[in-house]
């Protein structure tokens, strides 16, 4: 599969991979209005053996095709304020 991936200005870590060919047709306009500027980062050829730093080359591919797009966030932090 064939992506783009692209950078928010807005959103500090935030990347969304979209389909080469559908670019932004299938974004819905208020995600895009949550990213704000996007600056395109790169191409990229997806398939199953690809190795992705922060999640499942699967899963994006499956959710590629399945909403338009996929939404890369920032990692959760696992530390959590002890309790009192």
């Amino acid at each position: 599969m064939q992506c783009v991936v692209y950078k928010s200005f807005k959103q500090f870590d935030y990347f969304l991979f979209v389909k080469k060919e559908d670019e932004f047709t299938r974004v819905p306009g208020s995600l895009r209005q949550m990213l704000g500027v996007l600056e395109k980062v790169m191409d990229l050829e997806l398939d199953e053996s690809r190795k992705l730093a922060q999640a499942d080359v699967v899963v994006v591919m499956q959710q590629i095709e399945e909403r338009g797009y996929y939404l890369q966030m920032p990692p959760q932090s696992d530390s959590a304020p002890p309790d009192s």
